[in-house]
C-alpha cells in the first residue's frame, strides 16, 4: 500500500521505501562485520519484524540462520501494557550460540527488555538487539541496543511492518498515524 491510499489516516511520512532499505543495508554490513566468524542466530519479534528481518537479511552479505518469537503486550491498543505472553516460541536452542533479537521498533522497551532476559537465561553466548526504529522519548526502561535504524520522536507510527489493530502494516513507508484513527 502507498501513502497516498491513507488519505487523512496518515498525518506524514517519516520514512520513504528507499530510505528504510539503504539504512537496513547499512545494518546488515555493521552486523556482518560483528559476527561473520560466530555462530549468530537471528531472532525476530513478531509481527511487526516480519519485513525489517526479511530485507535485513537479504541485505547481509553472508548466511545466517533465522527464528521467530511472538509476544503479546499490545492487543489493540498504542501503548505496551507492560505484561508480555510468549505467543510462539523459539524452535531453536540457543545454548552457546550468538543471538542477535532484529526488532521493527523499540517504544517503552518494556516487553525488548523481557523478551532479552528470558532468551539470557537461556544460556546464549551473548544476546544483542539491532531494531530499525526506537523511541528514546518514550522509554520507560533502559536497555543497551547495538545497532539502530533511527530514533524518532514517541508519535504513534505505522508501515513497513507496524501497525495499528492489525493495520497498514503493508504501508511501504512509515508515517505517523493521524489520532482521529486510533482515539
Amino acid at each position: 500500500m502507498d501513502a497516498e491510499h491513507m488519505g487523512d489516516k496518515l498525518l506524514n511520512v517519516l520514512f520513504t521505501e528507499e530510505q528504510i532499505q539503504h539504512r537496513l543495508a547499512e545494518l546488515a554490513q555493521e552486523v556482518w562485520e560483528d559476527y561473520k566468524d560466530k555462530d549468530v542466530l537471528l531472532v525476530g519479534v513478531l509481527k511487526g519484524a516480519v519485513l525489517v528481518m526479511a530485507d535485513f537479511m537479504r541485505a547481509l552479505p553472508g548466511s545466517a540462520p533465522i527464528d521467530f518469537l511472538a509476544v503479546s503486550s499490545y492487543g489493540s491498543g498504542t501503548k505496551s501494557s507492560g505484561v508480555v505472553r510468549i505467543l510462539k516460541d523459539l524452535d531453536t536452542d540457543i545454548t552457546g550460540r550468538h543471538v542477535l533479537i532484529v526488532e521493527d521498533i523499540i517504544d517503552s522497551g518494556l516487553t525488548l527488555s523481557w523478551i532479552k532476559t528470558n532468551l539470557e537465561s537461556r544460556g546464549p553466548a551473548s544476546v544483542e538487539i539491532c531494531t530499525l526504529l526506537r523511541k528514546p522519548e518514550a522509554a520507560k526502561v533502559e536497555i543497551d541496543v547495538k545497532y539502530v535504524g533511527y530514533d524518532i520522536p514517541p508519535a504513534f507510527v505505522v508501515g513497513y511492518g507496524l501497525d495499528y489493530d492489525e493495520h497498514y502494516r503493508n504501508l511501504r513507508v512509515i508515517g505517523t498515524l493521524a489520532p482521529h484513527v486510533y482515539s
